[in-house]
Parts: structure tokens; sequence; C-alpha cells
């Protein structure tokens, strides 16, 4: 019995008359593969970290701050 995705039928907005496209999953992932290359992926840059001097309108009340300070993670 073949696999219920086995068969896919995209619905595109064509003009009338063009009817539907009928594709294959197999055909769908071999398309997939072939286009990826072709695929910029920006590379990832980390965000530079912001000076403490920069941080303005932060208010963390005394008890948060007991909180936050008595975890090991933080505390230390």
């Amino acid at each position: 019995m073949p696999h219920p995705m086995s068969h896919v039928t995209l619905h595109e907005h064509r003009p009338a008359g063009l009817g539907q496209i009928d594709i294959t999953l197999a055909e769908l992932r071999g398309d997939s593969a072939r286009m990826a290359p072709h695929w910029v992926v920006p590379p990832v840059t980390a965000a530079a970290p912001v000076p403490p001097s920069l941080i303005h309108g932060v208010v963390v009340s005394a008890d948060s701050a007991r909180l936050v300070g008595s975890m090991p993670v933080y505390g230390d």
C-alpha cells in the first residue's frame, strides 16, 4: 500500500482552464534538492553585547533582585 503522502496535488493561482499540477512526493523532493544549492542563506551574526552603561529605564524590584541573586547560576 503506498504511503498516503506519496502523491501531492498542488493548487496554484493560475489562469482558468490550466487546471492543477500533479506531482509525486519523490518529484517534489527531487526538485527541492536541485534548487537547494541556489538558495542563499545569509550568515548568522551574533549580536554585540550591550554595555551596561547604555541600559536605561530598567527597574527591578528588590524582591526580584534577591531572588535572582540567590540563584547559584546568577548569584556567584
